[in-house]
């Protein structure tokens, strides 16, 4: 598969004028619990040549490729990353911090050591919490469930522990959540979990597991109370990103 997506990242290079930067897989697969019909997310960060942003007229900063049962496919522009970063969205901090990278650059090499000084604890807990949140009640409160939603309700609550814990961007791997911050009380129940989600279909469901939404329900509210008690933290200023930017629209000879 991976010749496939670097046959597919060759070609939005050549059709969009394009250089990717980074490429990587972001989904289930990068977070260790991806079932045997999981698809591929596939991010990317690209640039374009410099014209493109002296224009006048603003042409979309998103690459969307490709979406089928197998592959999910699309990249943001630099110039939409660094702003991010700047806000501190934690999806650029995963996605630097992917166990699989299908393809990177010596630009991002250079650049990537300086991500993490650009996290904000508070605004990762927020995002964590509200992705748990919204999971929780869009998918768990059933009779029945589809057993792989429990992963995507767990692991950002366990990111918030992370979190609160390192004051650091998260791990994707669920296994160093999980062995650091799961309550040992559910290891069992989580590990039955992981078991059925690597082994059987995306669609998988069964009973509601009473004792595993319990708990998420308590970790919701722990991590609510911590997050009033912090302070504000203060956004780094834009100048080093700014020369970020010109580097990665003048790169060396």
């Amino acid at each position: 598969m991976k010749e496939i997506i670097l046959e597919k990242l060759r070609e939005i290079e050549e059709r969009e004028n394009v250089k990717i930067l980074h490429c990587i897989e972001s989904g289930s697969r990068a977070w260790g619990f991806a079932s045997p019909d999981s698809d591929y997310d596939v991010r990317f960060i690209y640039v374009r040549p410099l014209e493109y942003y002296l224009r006048l007229d603003r042409t979309r900063d998103v690459i969307e490729w490709q979406l089928d049962d197998t592959l999910d496919i699309n990249g943001w522009d630099i110039r939409k990353a660094l702003i991010l970063m700047h806000k501190s969205n934690p999806t650029l901090f995963e996605w630097n911090a992917s166990p699989i990278v299908y393809k990177t650059t010596d630009e991002w090499k250079k650049f990537s050591s300086l991500v993490d000084q650009y996290f904000v604890s508070k605004s990762g807990l927020y995002h964590y919490l509200n992705t748990a949140r919204s999971n929780y009640k869009e998918y768990l409160m059933g009779d029945t469930v589809r057993y792989k939603k429990y992963f995507y309700v767990l692991r950002p609550l366990l990111a918030c522990k992370w979190i609160l814990s390192e004051g650091t961007p998260p791990p994707m791997e669920f296994s160093i959540l999980m062995e650091k911050h799961l309550d040992e009380k559910l290891r069992p129940d989580v590990d039955r979990l992981l078991h059925i989600k690597t082994g059987t279909p995306e669609i998988t469901e069964g009973k509601c597991i009473k004792k595993i939404n319990d708990h998420l329900l308590e970790m919701m509210h722990s991590v609510e109370e911590e997050i009033a008690l912090m302070p504000s933290e203060r956004p780094q200023s834009w100048e080093e990103l700014n020369e970020v930017f010109l580097s990665f629209l003048t790169p060396e000879n």
